[in-house]
């Protein structure tokens, strides 16, 4: 029986073979022997197998060399925070002092002119993928931070102007007299952020994905402050004031592999030890430190991707 095998092996003049070839379809051959292990080149045999058009063809919006940009907006929360400021004739400290955010209430023309694009408490960035599912993100977080007036804290130092040293009574200041101080970063807190993270899928569908991601940022603080202190013309500009550190979290939904909708969770620490208090580059100045936590949505756009062959 062994022997039949091999003449029969010996004898035939065809050969079977298949391969996979580089766009995933599985070529098959039939080659033409001489019957001793010899191939006919000539007669060589191709046929092509198209793979089921009902298989699902893998996508990754967020794949190496991606970009996404992004628009939303914020709310945010600010620990109280001990404020110090210094000048001529004045060095004190104002303890636990409380601050909120200042949504703007919506309106179409608020919210989407373009004239009035840093009226609301808005996000913007920009994120590169240098690798699948790994993003470096360049943004602005336009925080509004903003002083309760109707409160009384603790003071600690001193100021020589009897006017507002009569304000000081028994250690404490009343600032819901606006005489004294108003203290409000309301034309943007101002986050310049850089920072990384990591995009895990957690839902897979038909046109739609959700991916969660996780990362940290760091960056430096803008603020236009708007500052009117113990009588002093008000100062309203921009000055580069310190320093933000921000863990960060989100979900993001993928449609049709490009347009994103996202929401972020942010929790931070801010040390701006050089806030502008007085106009005329006055040496005049206030620090503070506080921690903060912060949510934004909106929506995004990626582009570049490509199916995975």
């Amino acid at each position: 029986m062994k022997k039949l095998v091999v003449v029969g092996l010996m004898m035939s003049n065809l050969v079977f073979a298949q391969s996979k070839n580089d766009t995933g379809h599985t070529e098959m051959y039939l080659e033409e022997t001489d019957g001793y292990g010899g191939t006919n080149k000539q007669k060589r045999v191709k046929v092509e197998v198209t793979p089921f058009e009902g298989t699902k063809k893998e996508v990754n919006p967020f794949k190496k060399g991606s970009v996404m940009v992004f628009w939303g907006w914020n709310f945010s929360t600010y620990s109280n925070s001990d404020i110090r400021f210094k000048g001529n004739g004045y060095d004190f400290q104002l303890s636990n002092v409380v601050a909120n955010d200042r949504p703007t209430a919506f309106s179409f023309n608020k919210y989407f002119n373009p004239g009035n694009v840093t009226i609301p408490q808005v996000n913007y960035r920009i994120t590169y993928f240098p690798s699948d599912n790994f993003g470096i993100t360049l943004g602005m977080d336009h925080m509004k931070y903003v002083m309760d007036q109707n409160q009384t804290v603790d003071f600690k130092g001193y100021i020589n102007d009897p006017k507002y040293a009569a304000m000081v009574q028994n250690g404490k200041v009343d600032l819901s007299n606006s005489d004294f101080l108003t203290f409000e970063h309301t034309d943007g807190l101002n986050y310049i952020n850089i920072g990384a993270q990591k995009y895990k899928q957690i839902l897979d569908k038909k046109n739609i994905d959700l991916f969660w991601s996780y990362g940290g940022g760091i960056g430096a603080l803008l603020p236009k402050s708007n500052v009117q202190l113990m009588g002093n013309e008000r100062s309203d500009r921009f000055h580069l004031a310190g320093f933000g550190v921000d863990a960060r979290t989100a979900l993001s939904l993928v449609a049709w592999r490009h347009i994103v909708v996202q929401v972020e969770g942010k929790f931070g620490y801010i040390n701006m030890p050089d806030i502008k208090t007085t106009l005329n580059n006055k040496p005049d100045k206030a620090s503070q430190d506080f921690v903060y936590g912060e949510v934004d949505f909106g929506i995004g756009y990626t582009f570049n991707t490509r199916k995975y062959n």
